[in-house]
């Protein structure tokens, strides 16, 4: 409504319910793209958590799954696990900068696109357009080392 308002307020009232049907969709639809990718990255990441880091754990990980999904890892996954995320550290440090930034930002901070547009001293569409390049290139990097999400 406040973009309506700051926007649209010199426009006539009968453009205003159209203007704020658009705007509405707009927003929710940033916002499920944003937590699409994020909740693909960070439950990739997710799964790589060390059991020997000093941060709270989540109450569900004590419960047993049904398919003993979370039970202990051997000490092969736990290898392998390590090894991809160096794989994956790596093709992220080798991310543009801009794009490492605007994706660490959006995605691992969750920081709104016009935050992270104000952090980075840019528009918000160069912030869509480096996070959207810089998982487009994760991605294709990633496949073609075999690693798939």
């Amino acid at each position: 409504m406040i973009r309506l308002a700051s926007k649209y307020g010199d426009r006539g009232a009968d453009e205003w319910p159209m203007l704020f049907q658009r705007i509405l969709q707009n927003v929710v639809r940033d916002m499920l793209r944003r937590q699409k990718v994020r909740n693909t990255w960070v439950s990739m990441w997710s799964a790589f958590s060390r059991r020997d880091e000093a941060d709270v754990s989540d109450p569900l990980d004590t419960l047993v799954a049904a398919d003993e999904g979370n039970q202990q890892l051997s000490p092969e996954k736990l290898v392998g696990r390590d090894q991809m995320l160096g794989i994956i550290e790596a093709e992220i440090a080798r991310l543009p900068q801009r794009q490492r930034e605007a994706f660490v930002m959006r995605y691992w901070e969750d920081m709104s696109t016009a935050e992270t547009a104000a952090a980075m001293g840019c528009s918000e569409g160069s912030v869509k357009t480096h996070c959207s390049r810089a998982t487009t290139a994760l991605a294709a990097a990633l496949k073609a080392k075999g690693i798939t999400l």
